[in-house]
């Protein structure tokens, strides 16, 4: 797996284009639409960042070009976060992934497939009628 770039915030205000620029203040960083703050996010919350970068990206406030430049991130991590976000919303850096889980074979489940094995069952057959390994009744 690809090791992420994280982005880099300076001490002193960096414009991103003629309109846009970010600067780190203590732990925080903001961003500036000419001399209007316009959002701000903790130096450390990477969710925050790859969602706000997005927005600057689809509203047309940033080019492509331009946010990798400024932040030191890679086009291909900022076009998976554009995705994203045109996908499933701001939300969808924030949910938390639901765990991927794998059927479990219980002493009682396993008895249930040895059964239906011994009954003549096909494999294949009790692969359909099983969901997550549980047998559908």
């Amino acid at each position: 797996m690809p090791q992420m770039l994280l982005p880099f915030f300076p001490e002193e205000i960096t414009l991103v284009n003629e309109l846009i620029g970010f600067v780190k203040k203590g732990d925080y960083v903001y961003y500036f639409n000419g001399q209007m703050p316009i959002y701000l996010h903790s130096s450390d919350d990477y969710q925050s960042f790859k969602m706000f970068v997005s927005q600057l990206y689809i509203c047309g406030n940033a080019s492509q070009a331009e946010i990798v430049r400024a932040f030191g991130i890679s086009s291909s991590g900022l076009k998976r976060w554009v995705k994203k976000y045109q996908a499933e919303g701001s939300s969808g850096f924030f949910n938390k992934r639901k765990p991927r889980s794998s059927p479990v074979l219980t002493p009682d489940r396993l008895n249930e497939i040895q059964e239906l094995l011994d009954e003549g069952e096909d494999v294949e057959d009790i692969s359909q009628s099983t969901e997550c390994g549980r047998i559908q009744d």
